[in-house]
């Protein structure tokens, strides 16, 4: 029996997002805002009392390592802009994308993008995932709506795994 492709690809979003829900679970400001190493990119309060992430182009060499909330606001960011480009108008530059503030309100902020992105996703069928019609103007090249798919869950579980192995780092480094 063969499985459609969007359930297939509902299944992956599905596990990959209970994994973070279980990283999610009990997190506070304090982890989210603590620095794994002396350099490190993180989110700060600029002027206007936004959130905004420490990012360059192009990278560093090394890259900085990160906090959870920096992990936290570029799943935002990517997911942000992903939508706006497939499912919208176009996404907001870099900049105006900002984390949330805390660690509840990112639970909530995040939530709110995987159920769009989700629902997105129950509306497609074959030929739309073939399509390169709703990814044409995404900054990462040509790819078809099932490649981005894909790829959005490959990062959600990549960055879910970088909250994971943080949140233990700050255990070790801070036991109770």
């Amino acid at each position: 029996m063969s499985v459609p492709r969007t359930e297939l690809l509902l299944r992956q979003l599905d596990i990959a997002w209970a994994l973070f829900e279980y990283h999610l679970k009990d997190l506070d400001d304090a982890v989210c805002l603590w620095e794994p190493a002396p350099h490190c990119w993180t989110v700060r309060q600029d002027e206007r009392a936004r959130w905004v992430a420490d990012w360059q182009v192009p990278e560093p060499d090394p890259v900085p390592a990160v906090t959870i909330a920096w992990v936290t606001w570029h799943i935002g960011y990517w997911w942000t802009t992903v939508l706006g480009h497939c499912f919208g108008d176009g996404a907001p530059d870099r900049e105006e994308i900002t984390w949330p503030g805390g660690a509840a309100a990112t639970a909530a902020w995040l939530g709110g993008l995987k159920d769009r992105w989700r629902e997105e996703l129950t509306r497609l069928g074959d030929a739309d995932l073939d399509s390169t019609e709703r990814t044409a103007t995404l900054p990462w090249g040509e790819m078809t709506l099932a490649d981005v798919a894909g790829w959005v869950t490959v990062e959600l579980t990549k960055n879910v795994a970088e909250v994971g192995l943080l949140r233990n780092l700050h255990g070790a480094r801070n036991p109770a």
